[in-house]
């Protein structure tokens, strides 16, 4: 398996514990003994550095620079955890500023992801500052998420629970993932779990983690 082929990426609205996640997960890996980054998310950098929201002319860069700490990481580690990708800069573009114009090359960055998982509604927002639009804008941004990664023919997991559960079920979507590719193509072709939706609780109506 490739290097670049050993992003977990972790995507999702504000306030659903993507940071938490990430963290846990590089610890949760390095405990195996294996070499873990994680990247963090460069506009939280770019919002401290000028006390303010990018503009919209600013929103490539962004997801650009995002983009190619991802790749630097995966040229020196077995593993990087990124805590959002340029898809996320993608879609708060469309839902601020109508933007539509940067989901063709996120996408294409994401297809590079060994794996995406998308963090559940299920955990109360909390304020951060610039980095937080509120509670109502989780919905829609959620929504054009799964838009998006539909779009592109993109599988995901999503990661639901509290505490120990949420990193059980994302440890569990990321060892799957990280598979030998005979052995993956086994496990594609003999299924032994179902991703459940967050919200109704019924298994047939969530995305399966490998679209057809």
């Amino acid at each position: 398996m490739s290097r670049a082929s050993r992003v977990i990426a972790i995507v999702g609205a504000e306030s659903t514990g993507k940071t938490t996640l990430a963290g846990e997960l590089q610890a949760a890996l390095q405990r195996d003994g294996r070499s873990v980054a994680l990247v963090g998310e460069y506009l939280r950098e770019f919002c401290d550095r000028h006390a303010r929201t990018p503009r919209v002319d600013e929103q490539a860069g962004i997801a650009q620079e995002q983009t190619r700490r991802i790749a630097a990481a995966a040229e020196t580690h077995d593993i990087v955890i990124a805590d959002t990708t340029a898809l996320m800069i993608a879609v708060y573009s469309e839902q601020v500023f109508g933007d539509r114009s940067l989901y063709d090359s996120a996408i294409e960055a994401q297809r590079g992801c060994a794996l995406t998982l998308l963090t559940a509604l299920d955990i109360p927002w909390q304020a951060d500052g610039l980095q937080r639009d509120g509670p109502q804008v989780r919905e829609p941004v959620t929504a054009l998420v799964r838009a998006a990664l539909a779009r592109g023919r993109l599988g995901y997991s999503v990661v639901a629970g509290t505490g120990p559960a949420r990193l059980s079920h994302a440890l569990l979507a990321v060892r799957h993932a990280l598979l030998e590719p005979s052995v993956l193509d086994e496990a594609r072709a003999n299924p032994r779990w179902q991703w459940v939706c967050e919200r109704c609780g019924d298994a047939a109506c969530e995305q399966r983690h490998w679209l057809p």
